[in-house]
């Protein structure tokens, strides 16, 4: 969940008046209370007129307007059941934005629109049928959780798996025995999950009948070519299809992939896949002029459809101005997105605009970099950004997490450079490389780079609200800080 800053920011933009939480979650085996959360988060929220509290403790402790979930349960019995008619344009959720790069927005997704589109691409992307055991594996707070462990899925049929927990934990082997336990058909994970199940390599994976798993979808960061190469055809032996497509919390689901649902196009690791049925988009550059095949800019659909948020709750200004205002001379949708778009209509993500890295005259995205330390064997996880540099306008600052049993060396170091200056020539110049046990990243399992510069330009990291676990900002501080006590030392 949230912290509490975060929490009772949200309550007071939506201008909450009910809030639902529980008194405590768990995490890897521990306990993360959460009622205390709840109690700061509202002490300034005057709008909040009941908590609905699901207590899973003995605790007698209350928050202010506190109601049990069993009460709440038993207050509706004999009340009118049946559903409320809306206008197809009436919201039907607000939701954050993940905020990797900025303050989290709050999106409005509608009846109407949203359900058509969730519906629909989860057809046409990800052949959902009634006969389905659907198991999507993100966290129900996130647009992926609302769209395809919630709705999508119900709107088909199908049985949908809600799963509390870490993937890895009690075991490495927990992601394969549950798709063993239940028979699941498809699964929907991140590429941050399928690089965690690389770090335990195959041998969890050989322990479980996998038959019944017939594709697996990826989305929330790019899907680099090496994870997509040992989890298709490594762990699942090459029987099941990985697809990579891309989308965002304010899209209400995919954009960009490949159409499963009705005829599955050749494959290309790395890429995101084609602009999706209803979706034109193009690739501009700064001055707004769309470029050919290849060359790299800003990724841009050229009119709304059905499932985009037609506004922002509460800040109705920022709408125009940070969506459709932002390309000079045009009026389309800015992803803020860096990409290019092959000869054939293949996408391929480089990362966020304002996080590509300009070295000398080049212009170098992330996604790149991390994906040429993952080339390496020893590699699970990458993680870069830019930092300042004198002669070259900006080095490669690069934290990279390795792979169980793998122990860090300056041999290792060494290769790794190696590595990356194979894949993308001299001018990929690394400042200085970091070994870490995890990377900041949000619960929606993408990779926090702005964070990654506040560590190395020793500045406030601003919101991590919506960050996984804020232990991964002090580590990788402290591992800045030792690789500089370092060169300080002349080691």
């Amino acid at each position: 969940g949230f912290g509490a800053g975060a929490l009772g920011e949200r309550i007071r933009l939506a201008g909450a008046r009910a809030l639902f939480a529980t008194d405590v979650t768990y995490r890897k085996g521990k306990d993360v209370p959460l009622r205390g959360i709840v109690s700061q988060a509202i002490a300034d929220a005057p709008t909040i007129e009941r908590v609905v509290m699901l207590r899973r403790t003995a605790s007698t402790d209350r928050v202010r307007n506190e109601i049990s979930w069993q009460d709440f349960l038993s207050a509706g019995a004999g009340q009118d059941d049946t559903h409320v008619e809306l206008e197809a344009n009436e919201p039907a959720y607000i939701l954050a934005t993940s905020g990797t790069t900025a303050k989290p927005k709050l999106a409005v997704h509608t009846h109407g629109g949203y359900q058509v589109y969730v519906y629909s691409m989860a057809k046409w992307m990800f052949a959902l049928t009634q006969d389905d055991i659907w198991w999507s594996t993100s966290d129900i707070g996130w647009v992926v959780g609302h769209s395809y462990i919630v709705f999508g899925p119900l709107l088909v049929g199908c049985t949908t798996i809600a799963y509390e927990g870490a993937l890895d934990h009690p075991n490495a082997e927990t992601f394969y025995a549950v798709v063993e336990r239940n028979k699941v058909s498809g699964v929907f994970t991140s590429p941050t999950a399928a690089r965690l199940l690389m770090r335990y390599g195959t041998e969890p994976a050989r322990k479980h009948d996998l038959s019944s798993l017939e594709r697996v979808f990826c989305a929330g960061e790019v899907l680099n070519a090496p994870a997509w190469e040992w989890l298709q055809q490594e762990a699942l032996g090459g029987k099941v299809p990985v697809i990579d497509h891309y989308w965002q919390t304010e899209t209400g689901g995919p954009v960009v992939g490949n159409p499963y649902g009705i005829a599955t196009l050749p494959i290309r690791p790395g890429s995101g896949g084609m602009p999706l049925a209803g979706i034109e988009a193009a690739v501009v550059d700064q001055d707004g002029k769309e470029l050919g095949p290849g060359e790299k800019g800003i990724f841009v659909i050229k009119r709304p459809f059905p499932g985009l948020t037609a506004r922002l709750w509460a800040e109705p200004e920022r709408y125009a101005s940070d969506y459709w205002d932002k390309v000079p001379g045009k009026s389309v949708y800015f992803t803020g997105d860096a990409s290019s778009i092959d000869a054939d209509g293949y996408v391929w993500f480089s990362g966020r605009a304002d996080e590509i890295i300009k070295i000398a005259d080049h212009r170098i995205g992330t996604i790149e970099v991390e994906t040429a330390f993952l080339r390496h064997p020893a590699v699970t996880e990458a993680g870069v950004t830019g930092r300042p540099d004198e002669l070259r306008g900006q080095v490669i600052s690069a934290f990279v997490v390795l792979k169980q049993g793998q122990p860090p060396s300056a041999q290792l170091k060494k290769e790794l450079l190696a590595t990356v200056r194979n894949d993308l020539g001299p001018l990929a110049v690394i400042g200085e490389l970091n070994f870490v046990d995890m990377l900041p990243k949000t619960r929606s399992g993408k990779i926090m780079r702005r964070v990654l510069k506040a560590v190395i330009l020793d500045k406030d990291p601003g919101d991590i609200s919506t960050i996984e676990d804020e232990g991964s900002v002090e580590e990788a501080r402290e591992s800045w800080q030792q690789m500089k006590s370092s060169v300080a030392a002349g080691r």
